[in-house]
């Protein structure tokens, strides 16, 4: 049995710019943390039989991998080389479709969770790519590269995306206060709201395509928001970043009108006049989480935020990204 543990991540700058459709021809930028909620995955060689068995939402059991129904599960079986002879099992702080990259961070727990099996070593940034590999050129999915390196590394990271895919990995040089300020004043709520972020993903992806001039200079300003927020943070200037946020939500909308709603309106409304300075939805939009900047007054805003009936996510930073918790593998089949 092998056990991995893979954070999940909310965007601090620049999300969308990760996608290929923009980044192969801009370039693009991703300011990211890691949080202390988790994805599980469990594998195990059955004693008894050669089947394939997955569990998560539902529960399969097939004789080979290509009889699976769960896309990443079978995609994965079938880069490791193996066909047969595996359970996976998955459980998740988080559940699926709120913005904070379930599947990467799917992709990325199992295909460390096989290389372990394999007892073969792969660095984080090759499992990333892989994961990359996986979900992008394999199962076609309309995504970008920030998820998998972010459940990969962990942490606070600054991604640099080249026009040709190759993806620079770096720590910002923050202040000693920063860490804990920032984890204070960032407050998630949950929307009560679940989505797949496919179709907005896809819808964005086509219009930069067809060089839209609407969402092309959109992510333009959110690329450059992205560099700014950085700023922000590694001078300990964290006020800029609510107030960044605020520039981030107004192009955010624009990108499709599928991101935001009169409901997502009116809590943004609420919420600042409440005590936050900015905010922005996680991930594609659509629902999810709201990742609120409050500087003060945080009893008073969580009360607000409650009679919108919100649910507050406490969390704290990642530090570690995808690791294997346990390895009690007898022998290699």
């Amino acid at each position: 049995m092998i056990i991995t543990r893979t954070p999940f991540r909310f965007t601090l700058g620049g999300g969308g710019t990760d996608l290929p459709s923009y980044y192969e021809k801009y370039g693009g930028f991703i300011f990211a943390a890691g949080i202390n909620k988790y994805m599980f995955i469990n594998i195990n060689r059955p004693i008894v039989d050669n089947l394939v068995r997955v569990k998560y939402s539902v529960s399969e059991t097939v004789s080979n991998r290509e009889e699976l129904k769960h896309d990443i599960a079978k995609e994965a079986m079938r880069m490791m080389g193996i066909e047969d002879s595996l359970e996976i099992s998955s459980m998740a702080d988080v559940p699926a479709g709120t913005g904070l990259g379930s599947s990467s961070c799917y992709a990325v727990g199992l295909l460390n969770a096989l290389h372990s099996m394999k007892r073969e070593y792969i660095s984080l940034k090759e499992l990333a790519e892989q994961a990359c590999d996986l979900e992008i050129n394999r199962l076609r999915k309309p995504i970008g590269k920030q998820d998998q390196y972010m459940a990969s590394f962990g942490g606070l990271r600054v991604l640099e995306i080249s026009t040709q895919g190759k993806v620079e990995v770096r720590s910002p040089q923050l202040p000693e206060f920063c860490l804990d300020d920032l984890n204070r004043n960032l407050m998630m709520f949950y929307t009560q709201k679940s989505r797949s972020a496919d179709t907005i993903l896809a819808e964005q992806s086509q219009r930069v395509v067809q060089n839209n001039g609407t969402v092309v200079e959109s992510l333009h300003y959110i690329r450059d928001l992205g560099y700014k927020i950085l700023e922000a943070v590694e001078t300990g200037n964290l006020t800029d970043v609510g107030l960044l946020f605020d520039e981030h939500w107004k192009y955010k909308k624009r990108i499709s009108d599928k991101i935001s709603s009169p409901w997502f309106d009116e809590i943004y409304k609420n919420a600042k006049a409440n005590g936050a300075l900015g905010g922005k939805l996680i991930g594609a939009g659509g629902g999810g989480f709201f990742l609120f900047y409050v500087e003060k007054d945080h009893s008073d805003f969580r009360r607000a935020m409650k009679t919108m009936e919100l649910r507050e996510m406490r969390y704290r930073f990642d530090l570690e990204g995808t690791k294997v918790l346990a390895n009690f593998v007898n022998g290699v089949k």
